[in-house]
């Protein structure tokens, strides 16, 4: 099953990275934080689900492929 998800990031810190999140790229529903040590995300409201993890492992492997935390993706 493929499935797409978008996300923008709309904060950064030294410490952390915050993405908004969703399906519809012009309505994002979620947050996500992520850790820029660690590389750990955490997602507002608990709600661990797919659309979490894929927007999670994206925002990751782009920041590994590129060096820089993404803007959108």
């Amino acid at each position: 099953m493929a499935a797409i998800v978008y996300f923008r990031k709309i904060s950064e810190t030294e410490e952390v990275v915050e993405c908004e999140f969703g399906d519809d790229p012009d309505n994002f529903e979620r947050r996500l934080t992520m850790g820029k040590e660690s590389c750990n995300s955490t997602v507002q409201g608990a709600q661990i689900d797919y659309t979490f993890l894929k927007a999670s492992r994206k925002l990751n492997a782009l920041h590994t492929e590129r060096g820089v935390w993404p803007e959108r993706g």
